[in-house]
């Protein structure tokens, strides 16, 4: 039934595939990198090809002795090495192809659809390969070998009548550095095997092979692009330990001016494209402030200071809650980094306590839905549904707008920045409108890290660098709070919100611990998969907005970090059997976690 299953999936997928042929992926054949980029890819698809053969013969003898599963382990990293020389081009120019090989060992929901695909590919191989008896598993793992198999014998059908620009070259790899920067180096997609880094080198040397034929070309930049490819390879080739790789070294001295130089190299040759991604492609590199536009989120609000500071005004305005006596920073207070240093607030009634923990709202305007379980999707649905909600601040949107309207100076800002509605009146929109613009206004971006990564290396200590290093590496803190906003911002197109169960208990006993009855995301989508389910909350900041996670259970950061360390809820031995981080301890030492943790606090702003 299984291997059923799966047979359907390649079907599907293919089928999806061939009709992006024929439909066609490009409207110009003017490209002077294609014949080159074809060649390569052909040779290519064949030595992964004989790589998944290779990988299915090893898990075939895969049985109780030791050295079939180090045979096997190393089959699944050569495989996945030579599926990093094709990755870039399938992910960009035939997406759904590229689903069946790489996907994360757990089940991925596509919303708004509601669609979800089981897992499939390397990332399930190699959980079953590294559980305590994975020759109890061989059964899946030969399915698994055999999806592989299938599909890349099938690899060279989608080269039939394949044309591309030169700007669609170019931005396929442009996205795939991004996914070295931000993916690649965490281990975000083979955490057990730790190869990210030769990965990473091979991603680099497909991007080099991909553009050569493009930077042969006189131009400026064109001979310092070349040097600084064979520069990153070289330096990712003669480091390839994952636990000890520099990643802040390796991001600022090689990736960084890498991005920087592409991204110069194709604004020359006039072949700026983005069809993908969410990114700012102006911006300097992926740290930049502007590198991901606020205006790409829902219903943003196109704003200036003067709309800000409207909204301002009206986060401190009692006028909007039911008794007069509550505003938006009585649990969001601007002096303690618009969170509060409580579990959960205080509900309107004055006695009892709302159900989850308050959040900051810097960078909130950075996400594709609000609340802990994403319920809605942008900042003036979540400002109107906290006004009227009767735990928070339990007021009617007609009589709040009746308060507003009655003041003679709201009535004039509102009229004067262009907020009225054709009646010419205060509305709840107009209100919502301006307070998101205050929230979105919520982003300084100038913390240490900030300014380290922008040039200032005097900004961070040596802790916090290995803290840094350990966030990106060892401790898999970046594989879901994916830089550049340390959120649930999945890169390198940035057009998704992830959503994880970590098995956050009730309590801060990690000897007995007990299970948190907070059904998270289901209530508002009710599936299996998001049972327990909550977004991935940005940690810029999270030095000044204690206590944490969404019911405010751990105190203080080195609970949290000790949390993880463990395995979350799995980790501590709850049944948690739909849990996504994984159960096994991190083994950080006390001093890494010390380091963690000073990183963490070198991501406060200066407000």
């Amino acid at each position: 039934m299984y291997r059923n299953k799966l047979k359907l999936i390649i079907q599907f997928l293919l089928l999806i595939t061939c009709l992006s042929v024929v439909l066609g992926l490009a409207k110009s054949t003017d490209s002077k990198g294609l014949t080159p980029l074809v060649a390569d890819i052909k040779v290519n698809f064949k030595l992964f090809s004989q790589s998944t053969n290779e990988l299915q013969s090893a898990i075939a003898a895969l049985n109780e002795s030791p050295q079939s599963l180090i045979v096997a382990k190393k089959a699944l990293k050569n495989s996945r090495l030579a599926y990093k020389r094709i990755a870039f081009f399938l992910d960009y120019f035939f997406q759904s192809s590229s689903l069946i090989y790489n996907k994360p060992a757990k089940v991925e929901v596509e919303e708004p659809y509601m669609e979800y695909q089981e897992p499939s590919g390397f990332q399930v191989i190699e959980a079953l390969l590294f559980d305590t008896q994975p020759a109890t598993h061989q059964k899946e793992l030969m399915a698994q070998a055999e999806l592989l198999v299938s599909s890349a014998s099938d690899l060279p059908s989608l080269l039939y009548s394949f044309t591309a620009t030169d700007s669609q070259i170019l931005e396929s790899v442009r996205l795939e550095l991004i996914r070295v920067i931000t993916l690649s180096i965490t281990g975000y997609d083979a955490p057990e095997l730790k190869s990210g880094i030769a990965e990473a080198e091979h991603s680099i040397r497909a991007i080099q092979k991909a553009i050569l034929p493009l930077l042969k070309q006189a131009g400026p930049g064109s001979a310092s692009l070349i040097q600084s490819l064979d520069r990153t390879t070289a330096y990712l080739y003669q480091h390839p330990d994952f636990d000890s790789f520099d990643r802040m070294g390796f991001l600022t001295s090689y990736a960084l001016p890498l991005q920087e130089q592409l991204s110069g190299f194709i604004s020359f040759s006039k072949a700026d494209l983005n069809t993908q991604s969410a990114l700012n492609y102006n911006a300097k590199n992926i740290f930049s402030p502007v590198a991901i536009p606020i205006t790409v989120f829902p219903e943003a609000v196109k704003t200036n200071t003067k709309i800000a500071a409207l909204g301002k005004k009206l986060f401190l305005e009692k006028a909007l809650s039911g008794n007069l006596k509550r505003n938006c920073a009585s649990c969001h207070h601007p002096n303690q980094y618009f969170s509060e240093p409580f579990k959960t607030s205080m509900a309107f009634d004055g006695k009892s306590n709302v159900s989850r923990n308050a959040p900051t709202l810097l960078y909130a305007g950075f996400q594709y839905s609000q609340f802990w379980d994403g319920r809605v999707k942008s900042l003036k649905d979540q400002i109107k549904a906290v006004i009227a909600n009767p735990q928070e601040m339990n007021g009617s949107h007609q009589v709040i707008v009746e308060r507003v309207s009655q003041s003679v100076t709201y009535r004039r800002d509102f009229k004067d920045l262009l907020l009225l509605s054709k009646e010419n009146t205060v509305t709840m929109d107009a209100i919502a409108f301006a307070l998101a613009a205050y929230v979105q206004s919520l982003a300084p971006f100038n913390s240490a890290f900030d300014r380290y990564i922008s040039g200032d290396h005097k900004a961070m200590n040596a802790s916090q660098l290995k803290g840094f290093n350990l966030f990106m590496g060892k401790g898999q803190c970046g594989s879901c709070h994916f830089a550049p906003l340390f959120n649930g911002l999945i890169p390198p197109y940035y057009k998704l919100t992830e959503y994880e169960i970590l098995g956050t208990p009730e309590n801060a006993d990690f000897q007995h611990p007990k299970q948190d009855h907070d059904r998270g995301r289901y209530n508002f989508f009710p599936i299996s998969y998001y049972q327990a389910a909550f977004k991935t909350p940005t940690v810029r900041n999270v030095e000044k907005t204690a206590p944490y996670m969404h019911n405010g259970v751990f105190q203080d950061l080195d609970q949290v970090v000790d949390f993880y360390n463990k395995g979350g809820g799995a980790g501590l031995g709850m049944d948690l059997p739909g849990q996504t981080l994984s159960s096994k301890p991190l083994n950080l030492t006390e001093i890494e976690k010390q380091d963690l943790v000073s990183f963490l606090k070198s991501l406060t702003d200066k407000l």
